[in-house]
Protein backbone atom coordinates (compact mmCIF):
# COMPACT_ATOMS: atom_id res chain seq x y z
CA UNK A 1 0.00 0.00 0.00
CA UNK A 2 1.16 3.55 -0.74
CA UNK A 3 0.44 6.69 1.26
CA UNK A 4 -0.30 8.84 -1.80
CA UNK A 5 -3.62 9.75 -3.29
CA UNK A 6 -5.78 9.85 -0.18
CA UNK A 7 -8.88 12.00 0.26
CA UNK A 8 -9.27 11.86 4.03
CA UNK A 9 -9.59 8.11 4.64
CA UNK A 10 -10.48 7.21 1.04
CA UNK A 11 -8.29 6.38 -1.95
CA UNK A 12 -4.73 5.11 -1.82
CA UNK A 13 -3.00 2.65 -4.10
CA UNK A 14 -3.38 -0.97 -3.00
CA UNK A 15 -1.54 -2.57 -5.91
CA UNK A 16 0.45 -5.79 -6.30
CA UNK A 17 4.21 -5.42 -6.12
CA UNK A 18 4.53 -6.40 -9.77
CA UNK A 19 2.66 -3.24 -10.79
CA UNK A 20 4.48 -0.84 -8.43
CA UNK A 21 7.03 0.28 -11.02
CA UNK A 22 4.29 0.78 -13.62
CA UNK A 23 2.31 3.02 -11.27
CA UNK A 24 5.49 4.94 -10.41
CA UNK A 25 6.06 5.52 -14.11
CA UNK A 26 2.47 6.67 -14.66
CA UNK A 27 2.51 8.98 -11.66
CA UNK A 28 5.81 10.54 -12.76
CA UNK A 29 4.49 11.10 -16.29
CA UNK A 30 1.29 12.66 -15.00
CA UNK A 31 3.12 14.93 -12.54
CA UNK A 32 5.48 16.08 -15.30
CA UNK A 33 2.53 16.78 -17.61
CA UNK A 34 0.69 18.81 -14.96
CA UNK A 35 3.78 20.92 -14.40
CA UNK A 36 4.30 21.53 -18.11
CA UNK A 37 2.28 24.63 -19.13
CA UNK A 38 2.29 23.43 -22.72
CA UNK A 39 0.55 20.16 -21.85
CA UNK A 40 -2.85 21.62 -20.87
CA UNK A 41 -2.70 23.96 -23.85
CA UNK A 42 -2.05 20.99 -26.15
CA UNK A 43 -4.90 19.08 -24.51
CA UNK A 44 -7.37 21.96 -24.93
CA UNK A 45 -6.31 22.41 -28.55
CA UNK A 46 -6.93 18.74 -29.33
CA UNK A 47 -10.31 18.79 -27.61
CA UNK A 48 -11.37 21.95 -29.45
CA UNK A 49 -10.32 20.73 -32.90
CA UNK A 50 -11.20 17.03 -32.49
CA UNK A 51 -14.06 16.88 -29.99
CA UNK A 52 -16.27 19.99 -30.17
CA UNK A 53 -15.04 21.80 -27.07
CA UNK A 54 -16.16 24.02 -25.56
CA UNK A 55 -19.49 22.19 -25.39
CA UNK A 56 -22.51 24.53 -25.10
CA UNK A 57 -24.51 25.37 -22.01
CA UNK A 58 -28.10 25.19 -23.23
CA UNK A 59 -30.98 27.02 -21.54
CA UNK A 60 -33.88 24.55 -21.23
CA UNK A 61 -36.61 27.12 -21.76
CA UNK A 62 -39.47 24.67 -22.18
CA UNK A 63 -38.56 22.54 -19.17
CA UNK A 64 -38.12 25.68 -17.08
CA UNK A 65 -41.60 26.84 -18.07
CA UNK A 66 -43.02 23.36 -17.46
CA UNK A 67 -41.77 23.14 -13.87
CA UNK A 68 -42.19 26.80 -13.00
CA UNK A 69 -39.24 26.97 -10.63
CA UNK A 70 -35.51 27.44 -11.18
CA UNK A 71 -34.04 28.21 -14.57
CA UNK A 72 -32.65 24.94 -15.95
CA UNK A 73 -29.40 24.88 -17.90
CA UNK A 74 -27.94 21.76 -19.54
CA UNK A 75 -24.21 21.19 -20.06
CA UNK A 76 -24.01 19.42 -23.40
CA UNK A 77 -21.33 16.74 -23.06
CA UNK A 78 -23.41 14.66 -25.47
CA UNK A 79 -21.97 16.84 -28.25
CA UNK A 80 -18.45 15.57 -27.64
CA UNK A 81 -16.96 13.34 -30.33
CA UNK A 82 -18.12 9.74 -29.60
CA UNK A 83 -21.18 11.12 -27.83
CA UNK A 84 -20.17 11.51 -24.20
CA UNK A 85 -17.82 13.11 -21.69
CA UNK A 86 -15.58 10.04 -21.93
CA UNK A 87 -13.56 11.60 -24.75
CA UNK A 88 -12.19 14.21 -22.34
CA UNK A 89 -10.36 11.62 -20.28
CA UNK A 90 -9.17 9.26 -23.00
CA UNK A 91 -7.68 11.95 -25.22
CA UNK A 92 -5.79 13.31 -22.21
CA UNK A 93 -4.53 9.86 -21.27
CA UNK A 94 -3.61 9.34 -24.92
CA UNK A 95 -1.21 12.27 -24.66
CA UNK A 96 0.35 10.59 -21.61
CA UNK A 97 0.67 7.31 -23.53
CA UNK A 98 2.63 9.15 -26.19
CA UNK A 99 4.90 10.68 -23.54
CA UNK A 100 5.55 7.25 -22.00
CA UNK A 101 6.22 5.60 -25.36
CA UNK A 102 3.61 2.85 -24.95
CA UNK A 103 2.21 1.14 -28.05
CA UNK A 104 -0.92 -0.55 -26.69
CA UNK A 105 -3.90 0.54 -24.60
CA UNK A 106 -6.52 -1.46 -22.74
CA UNK A 107 -9.75 -0.31 -21.12
CA UNK A 108 -12.86 -1.46 -19.35
CA UNK A 109 -16.31 -0.27 -20.34
CA UNK A 110 -19.87 -0.59 -19.08
CA UNK A 111 -22.22 1.47 -21.23
CA UNK A 112 -19.67 1.28 -24.03
CA UNK A 113 -19.03 5.01 -24.32
CA UNK A 114 -15.62 4.77 -22.67
CA UNK A 115 -14.80 1.82 -24.90
CA UNK A 116 -15.75 3.71 -28.05
CA UNK A 117 -13.80 6.75 -26.90
CA UNK A 118 -10.72 4.64 -26.14
CA UNK A 119 -10.95 2.85 -29.49
CA UNK A 120 -11.27 6.24 -31.18
CA UNK A 121 -8.21 7.58 -29.38
CA UNK A 122 -6.24 4.45 -30.27
CA UNK A 123 -7.16 4.84 -33.94
CA UNK A 124 -6.20 8.52 -33.81
CA UNK A 125 -2.78 7.80 -32.27
CA UNK A 126 -2.07 4.48 -34.01
CA UNK A 127 -2.19 2.28 -30.92
CA UNK A 128 -3.22 -1.35 -30.49
CA UNK A 129 -6.41 -1.51 -28.40
CA UNK A 130 -8.24 -4.14 -26.33
CA UNK A 131 -11.54 -3.41 -24.56
CA UNK A 132 -12.93 -5.55 -21.72
CA UNK A 133 -16.71 -5.48 -21.37
CA UNK A 134 -19.04 -7.55 -19.21
CA UNK A 135 -21.04 -10.08 -21.20
CA UNK A 136 -24.30 -8.56 -19.93
CA UNK A 137 -23.23 -5.14 -21.16
CA UNK A 138 -22.09 -6.52 -24.52
CA UNK A 139 -25.64 -7.74 -25.03
CA UNK A 140 -27.42 -4.52 -24.05
CA UNK A 141 -24.93 -2.15 -25.70
CA UNK A 142 -24.36 -4.02 -28.98
CA UNK A 143 -24.23 -0.83 -31.14
CA UNK A 144 -21.22 0.41 -29.17
CA UNK A 145 -19.53 -2.98 -29.50
CA UNK A 146 -20.02 -2.74 -33.27
CA UNK A 147 -18.32 0.66 -33.40
CA UNK A 148 -15.42 -0.38 -31.17
CA UNK A 149 -14.66 -3.29 -33.45
CA UNK A 150 -14.99 -1.18 -36.59
CA UNK A 151 -12.51 1.28 -35.07
CA UNK A 152 -9.99 -1.55 -34.82
CA UNK A 153 -10.32 -2.56 -31.17
CA UNK A 154 -10.58 -6.11 -29.89
CA UNK A 155 -13.62 -6.43 -27.61
CA UNK A 156 -13.37 -9.18 -25.00
CA UNK A 157 -16.67 -10.23 -23.34
CA UNK A 158 -16.07 -10.94 -19.65
CA UNK A 159 -18.04 -13.96 -18.43
CA UNK A 160 -16.95 -14.01 -14.79
CA UNK A 161 -18.95 -12.80 -11.78
CA UNK A 162 -21.91 -10.57 -12.54
CA UNK A 163 -20.52 -10.06 -16.09
CA UNK A 164 -20.74 -6.26 -15.74
CA UNK A 165 -18.39 -3.34 -15.16
CA UNK A 166 -16.58 -4.48 -12.01
CA UNK A 167 -15.69 -7.76 -13.70
CA UNK A 168 -14.43 -5.92 -16.80
CA UNK A 169 -12.13 -3.86 -14.54
CA UNK A 170 -10.76 -7.03 -12.95
CA UNK A 171 -9.94 -8.50 -16.37
CA UNK A 172 -8.27 -5.30 -17.53
CA UNK A 173 -5.99 -5.32 -14.48
CA UNK A 174 -5.06 -8.97 -15.19
CA UNK A 175 -4.11 -8.01 -18.73
CA UNK A 176 -2.03 -5.07 -17.49
CA UNK A 177 -0.01 -7.29 -15.12
CA UNK A 178 1.00 -9.46 -18.08
CA UNK A 179 1.72 -6.64 -20.56
CA UNK A 180 2.82 -3.64 -18.53
CA UNK A 181 5.99 -2.93 -20.53
CA UNK A 182 4.14 -1.81 -23.67
CA UNK A 183 0.59 -1.30 -22.37
CA UNK A 184 -1.25 1.51 -20.61
CA UNK A 185 -4.57 0.92 -18.87
CA UNK A 186 -6.93 3.78 -19.78
CA UNK A 187 -9.14 3.57 -16.69
CA UNK A 188 -12.39 5.29 -17.55
CA UNK A 189 -13.62 6.70 -14.27
CA UNK A 190 -12.33 8.49 -11.17
CA UNK A 191 -11.77 5.24 -9.28
CA UNK A 192 -8.97 2.74 -8.89
CA UNK A 193 -5.51 3.18 -7.39
CA UNK A 194 -3.76 6.54 -7.28
CA UNK A 195 -3.13 8.43 -9.56
CA UNK A 196 -6.25 7.43 -11.53
CA UNK A 197 -8.90 9.29 -9.46
CA UNK A 198 -6.84 12.49 -9.57
CA UNK A 199 -5.85 12.05 -13.21
CA UNK A 200 -9.35 11.36 -14.53
CA UNK A 201 -10.70 14.30 -12.52
CA UNK A 202 -7.95 16.52 -13.93
CA UNK A 203 -8.97 15.82 -17.53
CA UNK A 204 -12.71 15.91 -16.82
CA UNK A 205 -12.41 19.21 -14.96
CA UNK A 206 -12.67 20.92 -18.34
CA UNK A 207 -16.45 20.38 -18.01
CA UNK A 208 -16.76 22.40 -14.81
CA UNK A 209 -14.32 25.07 -15.92
CA UNK A 210 -16.38 25.70 -19.04
CA UNK A 211 -19.75 25.49 -17.27
CA UNK A 212 -18.73 28.03 -14.61
CA UNK A 213 -17.48 30.49 -17.21
CA UNK A 214 -20.56 30.00 -19.40
CA UNK A 215 -23.14 30.50 -16.65
CA UNK A 216 -21.40 33.66 -15.42
CA UNK A 217 -21.28 35.06 -18.96
CA UNK A 218 -24.94 34.17 -19.51
CA UNK A 219 -26.48 35.07 -16.15
CA UNK A 220 -23.86 37.04 -14.26
CA UNK A 221 -24.13 34.76 -11.25
CA UNK A 222 -23.45 31.21 -10.11
CA UNK A 223 -26.02 28.39 -10.06
CA UNK A 224 -27.68 27.36 -6.84
CA UNK A 225 -27.17 23.65 -7.60
CA UNK A 226 -25.44 21.45 -10.17
CA UNK A 227 -26.53 17.88 -10.93
CA UNK A 228 -24.62 14.93 -12.35
CA UNK A 229 -25.23 11.19 -12.48
CA UNK A 230 -22.78 9.03 -10.54
CA UNK A 231 -21.46 5.65 -11.57
CA UNK A 232 -17.75 5.67 -10.86
CA UNK A 233 -17.82 9.45 -10.79
CA UNK A 234 -15.94 10.88 -13.77
CA UNK A 235 -18.61 13.21 -15.17
CA UNK A 236 -19.70 14.26 -11.67
CA UNK A 237 -16.14 15.15 -10.69
CA UNK A 238 -15.77 16.96 -13.99
CA UNK A 239 -18.76 19.21 -13.33
CA UNK A 240 -18.22 19.55 -9.58
CA UNK A 241 -14.59 20.62 -10.05
CA UNK A 242 -15.66 23.92 -11.54
CA UNK A 243 -17.71 24.88 -8.46
CA UNK A 244 -15.79 23.24 -5.61
CA UNK A 245 -14.76 26.56 -4.06
CA UNK A 246 -18.09 28.30 -4.65
CA UNK A 247 -21.29 28.40 -2.56
CA UNK A 248 -22.93 25.96 -4.99
CA UNK A 249 -24.62 22.74 -3.90
CA UNK A 250 -23.20 19.66 -5.62
CA UNK A 251 -25.80 16.93 -6.21
CA UNK A 252 -24.78 13.47 -7.38
CA UNK A 253 -27.48 11.05 -8.56
CA UNK A 254 -26.93 7.31 -8.32
CA UNK A 255 -28.86 4.39 -9.76
CA UNK A 256 -31.92 3.64 -7.64
CA UNK A 257 -32.78 0.68 -9.86
CA UNK A 258 -35.97 -0.98 -8.68
CA UNK A 259 -35.88 1.09 -5.48
CA UNK A 260 -33.50 1.39 -2.54
CA UNK A 261 -35.59 -0.95 -0.41
CA UNK A 262 -35.54 -3.64 -3.12
CA UNK A 263 -31.81 -4.22 -2.88
CA UNK A 264 -31.71 -4.10 -6.69
CA UNK A 265 -29.85 -0.81 -7.15
CA UNK A 266 -26.34 0.66 -7.35
CA UNK A 267 -26.62 3.44 -4.75
CA UNK A 268 -23.43 3.45 -2.73
CA UNK A 269 -23.73 6.89 -1.13
CA UNK A 270 -27.50 7.51 -1.31
CA UNK A 271 -28.35 4.29 0.53
CA UNK A 272 -27.24 2.59 3.73
CA UNK A 273 -26.37 -0.62 1.89
CA UNK A 274 -22.69 0.20 1.24
CA UNK A 275 -19.73 0.04 3.59
CA UNK A 276 -16.10 1.10 3.45
CA UNK A 277 -13.71 -1.46 2.05
CA UNK A 278 -10.71 -2.03 -0.18
CA UNK A 279 -11.08 -3.54 -3.65
CA UNK A 280 -9.66 -3.02 -7.13
CA UNK A 281 -6.73 -1.11 -5.70
CA UNK A 282 -8.40 1.60 -3.60
CA UNK A 283 -10.48 2.31 -0.50
CA UNK A 284 -14.02 3.63 -0.78
CA UNK A 285 -17.67 2.71 -0.25
CA UNK A 286 -18.61 -0.60 -1.87
CA UNK A 287 -21.84 -2.55 -2.01
CA UNK A 288 -20.53 -5.61 -0.18
CA UNK A 289 -21.64 -8.16 2.36
CA UNK A 290 -20.21 -8.64 5.85
CA UNK A 291 -17.46 -10.86 4.43
CA UNK A 292 -16.34 -8.21 1.96
CA UNK A 293 -17.81 -10.01 -1.05
CA UNK A 294 -19.18 -7.65 -3.67
CA UNK A 295 -22.97 -7.64 -4.03
CA UNK A 296 -24.99 -7.78 -7.23
CA UNK A 297 -26.08 -4.37 -8.52
CA UNK A 298 -28.80 -3.26 -10.89
CA UNK A 299 -29.48 -0.25 -13.07
CA UNK A 300 -31.30 0.30 -16.32
CA UNK A 301 -28.16 2.28 -17.27
CA UNK A 302 -25.15 0.07 -18.01
CA UNK A 303 -22.73 2.82 -16.98
CA UNK A 304 -24.10 3.23 -13.45
CA UNK A 305 -24.15 -0.32 -12.07
CA UNK A 306 -20.61 -0.22 -10.67
CA UNK A 307 -20.22 -1.66 -7.20
CA UNK A 308 -17.88 1.09 -5.92
CA UNK A 309 -17.57 4.85 -6.27
CA UNK A 310 -14.82 7.45 -6.59
CA UNK A 311 -12.88 7.95 -3.34
CA UNK A 312 -13.09 11.69 -3.98
CA UNK A 313 -16.88 11.52 -4.00
CA UNK A 314 -16.83 9.39 -0.85
CA UNK A 315 -14.82 12.18 0.80
CA UNK A 316 -17.23 14.85 -0.46
CA UNK A 317 -20.08 12.74 0.95
CA UNK A 318 -18.65 12.24 4.43
CA UNK A 319 -17.54 15.88 4.65
CA UNK A 320 -21.04 17.05 3.58
CA UNK A 321 -19.66 18.99 0.61
CA UNK A 322 -21.88 17.05 -1.81
CA UNK A 323 -25.34 15.52 -1.53
CA UNK A 324 -26.21 12.17 -3.09
CA UNK A 325 -29.63 10.98 -4.18
CA UNK A 326 -30.94 8.01 -6.18
CA UNK A 327 -33.35 7.85 -9.11
CA UNK A 328 -35.26 4.69 -9.95
CA UNK A 329 -35.41 3.11 -13.39
CA UNK A 330 -39.01 4.30 -13.78
CA UNK A 331 -38.15 7.88 -12.83
CA UNK A 332 -35.27 7.82 -15.30
CA UNK A 333 -37.43 6.66 -18.21
CA UNK A 334 -40.02 9.32 -17.38
CA UNK A 335 -37.34 12.03 -17.22
CA UNK A 336 -35.92 10.90 -20.56
CA UNK A 337 -39.35 10.97 -22.19
CA UNK A 338 -40.09 14.45 -20.83
CA UNK A 339 -36.73 15.85 -21.94
CA UNK A 340 -37.21 14.50 -25.45
CA UNK A 341 -40.70 15.92 -25.79
CA UNK A 342 -39.99 19.31 -24.21
CA UNK A 343 -36.48 20.09 -25.49
CA UNK A 344 -35.79 17.75 -28.40
CA UNK A 345 -32.79 16.39 -26.52
CA UNK A 346 -32.08 12.68 -26.01
CA UNK A 347 -29.90 12.21 -22.91
CA UNK A 348 -28.29 8.86 -22.22
CA UNK A 349 -29.95 6.71 -19.58
CA UNK A 350 -27.03 7.50 -17.29
CA UNK A 351 -27.49 11.26 -17.74
CA UNK A 352 -31.25 10.90 -17.31
CA UNK A 353 -30.67 10.07 -13.64
CA UNK A 354 -29.40 13.62 -13.13
CA UNK A 355 -32.39 15.00 -15.03
CA UNK A 356 -34.79 12.97 -12.88
CA UNK A 357 -33.46 14.44 -9.63
CA UNK A 358 -33.28 17.96 -11.04
CA UNK A 359 -36.92 17.68 -12.12
CA UNK A 360 -37.92 16.70 -8.58
CA UNK A 361 -36.20 19.73 -7.09
CA UNK A 362 -36.53 22.51 -9.71
CA UNK A 363 -40.17 23.34 -8.78
CA UNK A 364 -39.15 23.93 -5.16
CA UNK A 365 -36.66 26.67 -6.09
CA UNK A 366 -37.25 30.33 -6.86
CA UNK A 367 -37.57 31.59 -10.46
CA UNK A 368 -34.34 33.54 -10.13
CA UNK A 369 -32.40 30.46 -9.02
CA UNK A 370 -30.23 28.65 -11.58
CA UNK A 371 -29.41 24.96 -11.84
CA UNK A 372 -27.13 23.06 -14.23
CA UNK A 373 -27.69 19.46 -15.28
CA UNK A 374 -24.79 17.62 -16.88
CA UNK A 375 -25.97 15.75 -19.98
CA UNK A 376 -22.98 13.44 -19.85
CA UNK A 377 -23.91 11.50 -22.98
CA UNK A 378 -26.47 11.04 -25.71
CA UNK A 379 -29.12 8.35 -25.70
CA UNK A 380 -28.89 6.86 -29.16
CA UNK A 381 -26.67 4.13 -27.71
CA UNK A 382 -29.60 3.09 -25.49
CA UNK A 383 -32.18 2.57 -28.23
CA UNK A 384 -32.70 -1.14 -27.53
CA UNK A 385 -33.13 -0.65 -23.77
CA UNK A 386 -35.27 2.47 -24.13
CA UNK A 387 -37.51 0.95 -26.80
CA UNK A 388 -38.11 -2.05 -24.54
CA UNK A 389 -38.91 0.24 -21.60
CA UNK A 390 -41.37 2.20 -23.73
CA UNK A 391 -42.90 -1.11 -24.90
CA UNK A 392 -42.93 0.31 -28.42
CA UNK A 393 -44.91 -2.13 -30.63
CA UNK A 394 -43.50 -0.78 -33.90
CA UNK A 395 -39.95 -1.26 -32.63
CA UNK A 396 -40.69 -4.83 -31.56
CA UNK A 397 -42.14 -5.56 -34.98
CA UNK A 398 -39.01 -4.10 -36.58
CA UNK A 399 -36.76 -6.35 -34.45
CA UNK A 400 -38.86 -9.43 -35.27
CA UNK A 401 -38.68 -8.61 -38.96
CA UNK A 402 -34.90 -8.14 -38.81
CA UNK A 403 -34.53 -11.44 -36.97
CA UNK A 404 -36.57 -13.20 -39.64
CA UNK A 405 -34.36 -11.69 -42.33
CA UNK A 406 -31.22 -12.97 -40.63
CA UNK A 407 -32.70 -16.48 -40.29
CA UNK A 408 -33.88 -16.58 -43.91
Amino acid sequence: MRNRGYYAEFGGAFVPEILAATFDELEAAFDAAKNDPNFWAEYVEIMSTYSCRATPLTFAENLTRHFGGAKIYIKREDLNHTGAHKANNVMGQGLLVKRMGKTRVIAETGAGQHGVATATMAARYGLECTIYMGEVDVERQRPNVFWMERLGATVVPVKDGSRTLKDAINEAFRDWVSNMDNTHYVLGTACGPHPFPEMVTYFQSIIGQEARKQILEREGKLPKRVYACVGGGSNAMGLFSGFMNDPVELVGVEAGGHGIDSGMHAARLASKDASIGVAQGYKTYFLQNNDGQMQETHSIAAGLDYVGVSPILSHLHTSDRARFEAATDREVIDALALTMRKEGLIPALESSHAFAQAFKEAPTLAPDDLIIVNQSGRGDKDIFTVADAFEDPAWRQFIRHKAEQYHA
